[in-house]
């Protein structure tokens, strides 16, 4: 999968995107997004911060890996 991400102005509510010339798709998925403001700091609430120290509290011989609490979620879930 080929991707190009792009930062382009908004005039009067319209994108126009330019592709290069060696893109070659019939068809392309577009993805919108506000540009985030690097200016305004991420901050956590403090209920995640909380569950966070629970979590780093934990032994490590507890830890499971990515793959295995994702597969716990999808059962628990259904996606």
């Amino acid at each position: 999968m080929e991707a190009i991400r792009q930062f382009v102005k908004v005039k009067n509510r319209e994108v126009n995107i330019v592709l290069p010339d060696d893109f070659i798709a019939d068809e392309v998925e577009v993805i919108v997004l506000a540009k985030s403001n690097d200016s305004i700091p991420f901050e956590l609430t403090d209920e995640q911060k909380q569950l966070l120290d629970t979590r780093l509290a934990e032994p490590e011989s507890e830890y499971i890996s990515s793959k295995e609490s994702l597969e716990k979620i999808r059962k628990k879930y259904g996606f």
